[in-house]
């Protein structure tokens, strides 16, 4: 089998295994549908409800993207001033570290406080999530340039920003990719925080909701959604990558 089909039937094979496990777990344990639904069980829910869980992911799936977008939007600059100079390092990690650890959830109800129960709390926490593995994936990547490259381009006389924009961030693009990728992962579980917090829509409303009334197999159907929200992305993502860095892609 050749690579290609291979990396796309193995997955799918991985996947159809889950499933079958799953199915079966709950027919020989005789599980309660309310406690774990079968795959049946979640795909008869989702087929009484198609149009609203779709409307719902749609809602999720901009609030991930409208996020993931402006933290590159933030974070590569931000990660170009920290590479250019030392201070603004020095100044700016210790930030970035601090709002890295804070636990997501502990900010979600801060940010319905400060800016609603519509998009724009999702949004920010999205940002919040999605910017320190951008800055921190650009950042590395510029200053794994090779110095012997960087020598070479001086001896041209080239000029500082010919140097910073055409080698360092050139070369820094496959491990800004790395870093975009983690981030459009997290970019997912971000919204999906924002709106267990406060919201009116989003699937991570229907889950909420799902739980309150203890209707497990449409919580199971949203969450199935993410899942192929997440994995749609992320593959999203390494598609562009391909078609970007076509020469990044032959020396792996």
């Amino acid at each position: 089998m050749s690579k290609p089909r291979r990396g796309i039937v193995l997955p799918i094979v991985g996947v159809l295994a889950l499933i079958g496990l799953w199915w079966l777990v709950t027919i020989v344990f005789s599980i309660e549908r309310f406690l774990v639904p079968s795959p049946a069980d979640v795909v008869a829910s989702f087929l009484e409800l198609p149009g609203y869980l779709l409307g719902q992911s749609l809602v999720t799936l901009l609030e991930t993207v409208e996020g993931f977008s402006l933290s590159i939007v933030v974070g590569v600059p931000l990660a170009m001033l920290i590479v250019r100079s030392p201070l603004l390092e020095r100044t700016f990690y210790p930030i970035l570290l601090a709002m890295n650890a804070v636990p997501k959830i502990a900010v979600a109800p801060i940010l319905v406080v400060w800016f609603g129960f519509g998009q724009g709390p999702k949004v920010v926490l999205v940002v919040l999530v999605c910017v320190f593995p951008v800055v921190i994936s650009t950042a590395s990547g510029m200053k794994s340039t090779p110095h012997e490259l960087v020598e070479l381009l001086r001896s041209w006389d080239s000029s500082r920003r010919q140097e910073f924009f055409k080698l360092r961030f050139f070369h820094a693009l496959p491990q800004i990719f790395v870093g975009l990728k983690v981030a459009i992962s997290l970019a997912v579980i971000g919204a999906v925080i924002a709106e267990f917090v406060g919201a009116d829509a989003g699937l991570g409303f229907v889950i909420v909701q799902s739980g309150a009334s203890a209707d497990t197999s449409l919580a199971f159907a949203a969450m199935t959604l993410l899942a192929i929200m997440s994995i749609a992305l992320f593959h999203g993502l390494a598609f562009l990558e391909r078609k970007l860095l076509p020469w990044a892609e032959e020396h792996r």
